[in-house]
C-alpha cells in the first residue's frame, strides 16, 4: 500500500518545449508543462471540455528521455509524485509551487511526433 501513497499518473499533451538544465553535479533536470483535458456533460446535456495545466520536473535518465524525444504538443503518460517547494521572492515574499515530479514517462502517440 505504500506505493499509493504520493502517486500520481497523467496522460496528457506537453504545453511547450521542455527546458532541459545541465546542473553542476553532471544531472540533468527537465522541466515542462502538460494539458490534461476532461470530457463530460454538463447538467443541460452539452458536451464540455475542461483542460488542467500540470507543471513536471524530471531528472537524470527521465531528463534525458524527454531532452531526445519529447516535444511541444507531444501525448505522453507519466507516473510520479507531488513536491511542494517554496521561494522567496525579490520583494520578500514567500512564494509556494507544487510540481509533479516524473519518475517514469511513456511515449504516445505516432513515432513521428516529437
Amino acid at each position: 500500500m505504500s506505493t499509493l501513497k504520493n502517486h500520481v499518473q497523467l496522460i496528457g499533451n506537453v504545453g511547450q518545449e521542455p527546458t532541459i538544465t545541465n546542473l553542476e553535479s553532471g544531472k540533468k533536470v527537465a522541466r515542462f508543462s502538460i494539458a490534461t483535458n476532461e470530457h463530460y456533460k454538463n447538467s443541460k446535456g452539452q458536451k464540455v471540455q475542461s483542460t488542467d495545466w500540470h507543471t513536471v520536473v524530471a531528472w537524470g535518465k527521465t531528463a534525458e528521455i524527454i531532452e531526445n524525444y519529447v516535444g511541444k504538443g507531444k501525448e505522453i503518460a507519466l507516473t510520479g509524485k507531488l513536491r511542494t517547494r517554496s521561494y522567496t521572492t525579490d520583494d520578500g515574499n514567500q512564494r509556494y509551487v507544487t510540481e509533479v515530479e516524473a519518475n517514469e514517462i511513456l511515449l504516445l502517440g505516432s513515432k513521428n511526433d516529437k
